[in-house]
């Protein structure tokens, strides 16, 4: 297939283009290369597979709608994956319009494209932080989210609804992935695992939220790559059960889905924590403080959907996808 993955050049992007190349996909990539966080970081990714003969990057933004439109008459694609977006959940609390203009106009004109270009299959990133105050564990997508904590949750719940339209209006087949707490090599350096990594080899003091009391469906990168090309092979189809007198907010009439992508086994981040610190053989100063505005105290996917229709089983440990970081982190930095 030939297959659009926008955000090309950030963590899950990157590897998932190297996993369709890897099985003989031709992949056109898009990155806008911003500095949310350090550029080298995004360039010595792609370095991994710009060169590969069946892989075209192109740097633009998802913003811009002559860029899209261009881009979408350039190229015959057969599947677009939208893992391009604003993230960070603390960063949209003082940052809110990045996540409007990136993850709300630019999704809009990311679905407008498919559309047009009579794209076979839209996947898109959305995130476990649109279950926001629900209280019923594991998060199931057959619950209601209509209460988001942050600006960032708001606007992949803003992405699920506007891809619904366009499934049932233009019969868009469209999946969103709801994914849970990635991480492993080449994560970003906001992210927890590589942000406390720093911290510890420096002697820093660590800060931990909500006084360590967090728990979180950790997922590795590769069973998320593993699962976002699981559903990418089979767009979905409209379901019969859901009506208005049966509503179900996981199915639809038109070819539309939603799934959790997780570990399906959340631990405490204290105990994330003790992982770190064995990978490394160094103890952490922690600094315990409370809840910041905008955090979820625990997440945990219930995957029972994706288990049953994809067979998708995670298979990677917290204690095996550490210390693959941490061999990955000390050989980037140079770090004996």
């Amino acid at each position: 297939m030939k297959v659009l993955v926008t955000g090309a050049a950030g963590f899950i992007g990157s590897a998932l283009s190297m996993k369709l190349l890897d099985r003989g996909d031709r992949v056109i990539g898009i990155d806008n290369h911003n500095t949310y966080y350090d550029p080298r970081l995004k360039e010595a990714r792609i370095k991994r597979h710009i060169d590969h003969p069946n892989y075209t990057h192109v740097r633009m933004d998802i913003e811009n709608v002559e860029e899209v439109e261009s881009l979408f008459s350039n190229y015959d694609f057969d599947r677009v994956v939208n893992l391009a977006a604003q993230a960070g959940v603390r960063h949209s609390i003082d940052n809110p319009r990045s996540y409007i203009n990136t993850n709300i106009v630019g999704f809009g004109n990311i679905l407008e494209a498919c559309r047009h270009g009579d794209i076979a299959h839209l996947v898109y990133a959305s995130s476990s932080s649109v279950y926001g105050a629900n209280k019923k564990v594991p998060y199931s997508t057959h619950d209601n989210v209509d209460h988001p904590l942050s600006l960032y949750a708001a606007s992949k719940k803003a992405n699920e609804l506007m891809a619904h339209s366009y499934s049932h209006l233009y019969n868009l087949p469209t999946t969103g992935l709801r994914f849970f707490t990635v991480y492993g090599p080449w994560d970003r350096p906001d992210m927890a695992l590589q942000s406390f990594t720093k911290k510890i080899l420096s002697g820093d003091e660590i800060e931990i939220f909500n006084y360590g009391n967090h728990r979180r469906d950790f997922t590795y990168i590769d069973d998320i790559v593993i699962g976002i090309v699981l559903v990418l092979d089979r767009p979905p189809e409209g379901n019969s059960d859901k009506s208005a007198e049966n509503p179900n907010p996981g199915l639809s009439n038109s070819p539309w889905r939603v799934y959790n992508i997780g570990n399906n086994s959340p631990i405490g981040l204290l105990e994330y924590i003790q992982a770190i610190e064995e990978a490394l053989g160094v103890k952490a100063k922690k600094k315990l403080l409370p809840l910041q505005p905008g955090d979820v105290i625990e997440t945990y996917a219930d995957i029972d959907d994706l288990i049953k229709e994809f067979n998708y089983k995670p298979k990677t440990s917290i204690k095996e996808g550490i210390e693959n970081f941490v061999t990955w982190y000390k050989s980037f930095y140079s770090i004996n």
